[in-house]
């Protein structure tokens, strides 16, 4: 059993967020509606405006969605590893995890329009079309409407159930100190590592493969797998530099699990290029029309420049930046690369859906900047309505010591 510290606020052992998680709650709130508002009252008195506010909106929404499926991967792994290293950095994710059934909520929406049929996203969910065309009508066991709202169920209903599972385990843990506890979470990630992996990637293929129904690439689900872990270190070193810098979680998060955020980041980050890479060499080596013409899209026209911003912005210029040991352990350089690489993660999701509104020229205004907003509103708002009355730290978890000791050779 690890001593508890005495806290007061903004000392170094502070370890909750106090009065801060109702401002925090209610500012993220007010970005939610704000952001979300804006995006739609600039849009749908527009001409086309439905499809577009619904294609910014998607935009924002994978963009949170994959910070959160970030968070509950690092929780399973921890877990299925037995790591010492990141139990003082584990509550950051769980609860950031909390933020799934709200997304759920938020995805109403999206599941809405391809209920009504409506294409105004996926062309699929158009039943005239299904049957009209050759191609897509082998696909319509799988591309209907009925079957991707039973898909969204399972994934958002396993998500939510792992997240709070593991929650509630470690949580009941700062209360009552006990290694079946831990034992417990170990054992349930291994099966919640499979559904993880599976629902994760399948969820790739409907909310953003299928935008183009007609393409198909079975490493797309990596691809985008690998984006939310570089979305999630990049999001835990802001949170852990912010709540630094309000006087918590100091005497926690040294120096030193900064440098193993960073290792992490910077792994990532180089995993992500070499999936995109893959994807991108195996199809054009192919040249299989079907699987050519979503990259074609992508490579003509204004989209070229984007294309050509993700080779150097989201793998070249952060594979060097964050090589050395230096940039690691400079909590000032490590907040420029974690912001940075957020930026360049929301490039590659808009350049993975933003082309299916506009094939030839790229789109950003007050839609795709307030859905963002919006979105990451809600991040904040989940965050903190789930950190309100909990500590920032497992704090009895049996490797707590384990990891207040580890250093980095």
């Amino acid at each position: 059993m690890i001593a508890q510290h005495t806290e007061t606020p903004g000392s170094a052992n502070d370890v909750h967020l106090g009065c801060a998680a109702s401002k925090l709650r209610n500012v993220g709130a007010l970005l939610a509606v704000i952001g979300i508002g804006v995006a739609a009252f600039v849009t749908l008195g527009a001409e086309n405006g439905v499809r577009h506010f619904m294609h910014a909106y998607l935009l924002a929404f994978s963009y949170a969605l994959s910070i959160t499926l970030g968070a509950l991967f690092f929780v399973l792994l921890h877990h299925l590893v037995r790591a010492g290293w990141s139990t003082t950095v584990r509550r950051i994710a769980e609860l950031l995890t909390a933020a799934f059934p709200v997304l759920f909520i938020l995805f109403l929406p999206i599941l809405g329009s391809v209920m009504a049929g409506k294409p105004v996203l996926f062309p699929w969910a158009d039943v005239q079309l299904m049957h009209d065309d050759h191609l897509l009508h082998k696909k319509i066991a799988y591309l209907n409407a009925n079957f991707f709202a039973v898909r969204a169920a399972i994934y958002f209903g396993l998500w939510t159930l792992l997240a709070v599972y593991f929650r509630k385990k470690s949580i009941a843990q700062d209360a009552a100190p006990s290694a079946e506890l831990s034992l417990s979470m170990q054992r349930v990630s291994a099966p919640g590592m499979i559904a993880f992996a599976l629902t994760t990637t399948f969820a790739a293929f409907d909310f953003i493969m299928s935008l183009t129904p007609t393409w198909f690439s079975t490493i797309f689900g990596i691809y985008f797998f690998a984006g939310c872990l570089v979305s999630f270190f990049a999001t835990a070193i802001l949170l852990m530099v912010s709540l630094q810098a309000s006087g918590r979680l100091t005497a926690y998060v040294t120096i030193e699990r900064f440098h193993d955020l960073g290792k992490f980041l910077f792994a990532f980050t180089f995993f992500w290029g070499y999936i995109a890479f893959s994807q991108f060499m195996l199809i054009w080596y192919a040249n299989i029309p079907e699987e050519t013409e979503w990259f074609l899209h992508r490579l003509n026209h204004g989209w070229a420049y984007a294309s050509l911003a993700l080779l150097f912005g989201h793998f070249i210029i952060p594979f060097v930046g964050l090589m050395s040991r230096h940039a690691k352990r400079n909590r000032k350089v490590l907040t420029f690369w974690a912001g940075y690489m957020l930026l360049m993660h929301w490039l590659d999701l808009y350049w993975l859906v933003m082309p299916a509104y506009d094939a030839e020229t790229p789109v950003f205004g007050a839609a795709e900047l307030g859905s963002t907003i919006g979105f990451v509103g809600v991040l904040i708002a989940c965050f903190a309505h789930a950190g309100r009355n909990v500590s920032l730290v497992a704090a009895n978890d049996p490797m707590l010591s384990e990891s207040l000791s580890l250093q980095n050779q």
